[in-house]
């Protein structure tokens, strides 16, 4: 008997609010139509090419018939929000009766919801529709991706450019304990045919970690 309560509640319940998720799809409902909305492909993730998807039908008479409303959109807006950003979107229409669809970019990470605003057959609609977040593209990314490597590459870098300063000391200390020419070659040139020498080659260290961290 308890149980049975429990489950009579429950549907109270979800009857009340009118409103139910399937498929990460969000249903709400408006006298005798029903509005899901949804995104195309899921989970939605962040800079991958996307769609808003909503579905626009009519309940029969008998339990459980629904019909598709062709033309919802014909004196109804629906606009995409993600925090203060808002976005009206380009509703297009499904082959399917009361399919509608609108093509969108996500960049941002989150939650989001669309705004439906309007008339539907002669019924005032001003209802929002939360949908699935925006997910970071780990979700998907494999094998997953490490900072790891870029620390390193970076590491790299410093350790090249320590080496060419450690170089040069050397170089300027050696050259200091000797005179300024000797045996008719001029110390001086040679030093800096030298410093030239060790830049060139940090520069070429240097440039294959560019290289790398671009090939990433």
């Amino acid at each position: 008997m308890l149980k049975k309560s429990f489950f009579l509640l429950s549907l109270l319940l979800i009857s009340g609010f009118g409103m139910s998720s399937a498929f990460a799809h969000t249903t709400i409902h408006i006298e005798q139509y029903e509005i899901e909305a949804g995104w195309g492909e899921e989970p939605p993730v962040v800079n991958l090419p996307n769609k808003i998807v909503i579905e626009v039908a009519e309940s029969g008479e008998k339990e459980g018939l629904r019909t598709g409303v062709n033309s919802a959109f014909k004196s109804m807006t629906a606009t995409l929000i993600s925090g203060g950003a808002t976005k009206i979107l380009d509703i297009n229409s499904d082959p399917r009766p009361g399919h509608y669809y609108a093509k969108i970019l996500p960049t941002q990470t989150g939650s989001m919801s669309v705004k439906l605003v309007g008339e539907l057959n002669g019924l005032q609609v001003d209802v929002v529709i939360p949908i699935e977040d925006v997910e970071s593209q780990s979700v998907i990314a494999f094998p997953p991706v490490s900072g790891s490597s870029s620390a390193g590459e970076i590491g790299a870098v410093k350790n090249a450019l320590s080496s060419l300063q450690k170089d040069v000391s050397n170089l300027k200390s050696n050259i200091g304990e000797v005179s300024l020419t000797a045996g008719g070659i001029d110390i001086q040139n040679a030093y800096n045919f030298g410093v030239f020498g060790l830049c060139l080659g940090a520069a070429g260290v240097i440039l294959a970690v560019v290289a790398m961290i671009r090939r990433k």
